[in-house]
């Protein structure tokens, strides 16, 4: 399955409404099995933008797709550039208030699994184990030639030691790692081959218009069938990679709970949406099960 370049999806006025109680979201935690999946609105909370909430990017910003950044060699200097810039701050960002409790519900053993959206390591710095990245990782870069995956933090260094002085200042910084810079701005900027076979670098995410890999897929589909419920945060799910997981656990009767601040397109499928911040939800129920946050009681 592909990922759409751009999506736009207006909720229905025949939503169900969110609400504020979490006692659902308490309630499937202790009960265990919960299978996490989470997306952008986790990593606000970090000084991460999302895509599609309160000033989300893609009201001002079209993400690099697959086939422009593999067909032109511009695309991939522009890309480049603002990604290499933007790495910089994904590189300061540290777990928020919500990944450390996703972390701690699994500590406790309340987490069958955690599958994320999210492209920036963020639950794993925060601890979280048994967590698949549906759309890889900005830590790692991959040939589209030979194949060989290296650290983000080795291009780092090869782009900065070919770029000397680039600093300009970026207008804003996407989920997918993404500076806004303009083309004066991005100017002759150089980017680096594969350091093995002159072949040419892509962050090892998925972009828009390619595909998750089938593999990916199946492990995630498998997690949904074993897990007991299913727990969506901070996704608006507008995109199928993560919406079709939310259907499959709606179909096999588990129930499915979202905490998002605004509607989403899987909330047909919930027993509740709980339209909270984050950090605050999952801190809270945290507290309400005695489940203590880097070590710290919650309640």
């Amino acid at each position: 399955m592909r990922m759409r370049p751009t999506v736009s999806w207006t909720p229905p006025e025949d939503l169900p409404p969110g609400t504020t109680d979490l006692e659902p979201v308490a309630d499937a935690l202790s009960a265990g099995g919960v299978l996490v999946l989470s997306g952008a609105g986790l990593s606000t909370e970090s000084g991460i933008p999302d895509y599609r909430g309160e000033g989300g990017s893609l009201s001002r910003h079209t993400p690099m797709t697959y086939q422009e950044f593999t067909a032109d060699a511009r695309a991939r200097r522009r890309y480049w550039a603002r990604s290499h810039l933007g790495w910089r701050t994904f590189g300061r960002a540290r777990p928020n208030a919500g990944h450390r409790a996703v972390a701690a519900f699994g500590r406790h053993g309340l987490l069958s699994g955690v599958i994320t959206q999210n492209v920036d390591g963020l639950h794993q710095a925060a601890g979280s184990e048994d967590t698949v990245e549906l759309h890889g990782s900005l830590a790692r870069v991959v040939c589209l030639s030979c194949g060989a995956v290296s650290p983000r933090r080795e291009l780092a260094r090869r782009l900065e030691e070919a770029n000397a002085g680039f600093e300009p200042v970026a207008a804003g910084i996407n989920p997918d790692g993404d500076a806004d810079l303009t083309d004066e701005q991005v100017g002759d900027f150089h980017v680096v081959p594969c350091a093995l076979c002159g072949g040419i670098l892509k962050p090892d995410v998925v972009f828009f218009g390619e595909t998750v890999p089938p593999h990916r897929v199946e492990h995630c589909r498998r997690m949904v069938r074993e897990a007991a419920s299913l727990l969506v945060l901070g996704s608006s799910l507008t995109v199928m990679s993560g919406l079709r997981f939310v259907r499959q656990a709606a179909q096999a009767g588990k129930p499915v709970l979202i905490v998002n601040r605004d509607p989403t397109r899987g909330d047909r499928h919930a027993v509740a949406r709980v339209a909270l911040p984050l950090g605050t939800a999952l801190t809270a129920v945290a507290g309400r099960l005695g489940v203590p946050v880097d070590g710290r009681a919650t309640a």
